[in-house]
């Protein structure tokens, strides 16, 4: 497999370093084109979510919280740090494949409430939307699929 991808000794050794083994295992099912594919969504979404939630923690730990939408009424600052955890905290989880379905259900409702205050707003598509609906999309099925095998939760529990 090595002649076909030169890099692949690269991506095992990334997995072994998080004691994730790169083989089959007989009490866990395995279907390596599908839980690659779970990897490389799961990772690299969070990584984007974090460029949305890093400026948040900026704005949070500088006091500028007033500036901060309060799309369910509970306060700018309380919202501003719900929306830090999910946006920082679960990514960071799911990067990591640990509790992934639990940390995208949390994501799930941030976007929710990000794409229904977008819609109230009278925001349409170009706006920001449409990456919200995305977001919301993509989380929502890592809800349902779990890590994959390639997750500390696949290692840990033998499952997604």
């Amino acid at each position: 497999m090595t002649h076909i991808f030169p890099g692949i000794k690269f991506v095992k050794k990334f997995l072994n370093f998080f004691c994730i083994k790169f083989s089959d295992n007989k009490n866990m099912h395995i279907n390596k084109p599908a839980d690659i594919g779970i990897f490389i969504l799961r990772t690299t979404v969070s990584i984007f979510m974090l460029s949305h939630g890093i400026p948040k923690l900026g704005m949070l730990l500088s006091g500028n919280s007033q500036n901060f939408l309060n799309p369910i009424g509970i306060g700018s600052t309380t919202s501003l740090l719900l929306c830090v955890i999910a946006e920082i905290l679960c990514p960071v989880l799911i990067i990591f494949g640990a509790f992934t379905k639990a940390a995208s259900a949390v994501l799930c409702l941030n976007m929710a409430a990000a794409l229904i205050y977008l819609c109230e707003s009278g925001a349409k598509f170009g706006g920001g939307i449409e990456l919200a609906a995305l977001y919301l999309v993509i989380f929502a099925a890592l809800t349902l699929t779990g890590g994959g095998a390639y997750s500390l939760d696949g290692r840990k529990f033998g499952r997604n």
